[in-house]
């Protein structure tokens, strides 16, 4: 799949720009209902970004910056999006740093819940799109997503994410997400997720 950045304001990150990507998409989802209640502090959010950017998304997904304050963290058909074991461990050594330590079993049972919903069939993932506050506004969100969705129709690739806050489902519905389904993250009463599924657009 070619994913054309000529027409964009997107590049694609390389290894060393794993704190930028993370603190980016740390600022982004600082008040995200999920992720305050699984970390709760601004840092703890940070950290465990971090670690997925530097450990998972960047090495083994594809990774964009967009100059305006913009970041995505993607993985491809036949990647395990699942945490390694190393992975694991910066995690839960990130959140002891930070004190938050039920962040490690509510993080961990959330990444399992995931697991269980994410499809089976061959897809584009999109695991988070977020930007800066300066950025907001200003059409990121939508160039950050633009030449990954094109490249998606052009191969007939699917996209799936995880919504994890309601007031971003007009925003990918908007892309041609549909929901999949809903589900509670740790009961009836805690922020709930929706799985989102795009079908590939015909020309």
């Amino acid at each position: 799949m070619q994913i054309d950045l000529t027409r964009s304001d997107l590049v694609r990150a390389q290894p060393s720009d794993w704190k930028a990507v993370a603190d980016i998409t740390g600022e982004a989802f600082a008040q995200d209902p999920v992720n305050q209640y699984i970390f709760g502090k601004p840092a703890s959010i940070r950290s465990m970004f971090r670690v997925m950017a530097r450990e998972m998304y960047l090495p083994q997904g594809l990774c964009h910056l967009h100059k305006a304050g913009g970041a995505t963290m993607w993985m491809p058909p036949g990647v395990d999006a699942a945490p390694s074991q190393w992975g694991l461990l910066n995690f839960a050594l990130g959140q002891f740093r930070h004190g938050t330590f039920g962040a490690i079993s509510k993080g961990m049972a959330l990444s399992r819940m995931m697991q269980d919903w994410h499809p089976k069939d061959p897809h584009m993932y999109l695991f988070t799109i977020g930007t800066t506050h300066a950025a907001r506004g200003k059409g990121v969100g939508r160039s950050l997503l633009s030449p990954v969705l094109d490249a998606c129709d052009a191969s007939g690739m699917p996209v799936y994410l995880e919504n994890s806050n309601p007031a971003n489902a007009g925003f990918y519905a908007a892309h041609g997400f549909e929901r999949l389904g809903i589900f509670n993250i740790d009961g009836d009463d805690s922020p709930v997720m929706e799985p989102m599924w795009r079908e590939p657009k015909t020309p």
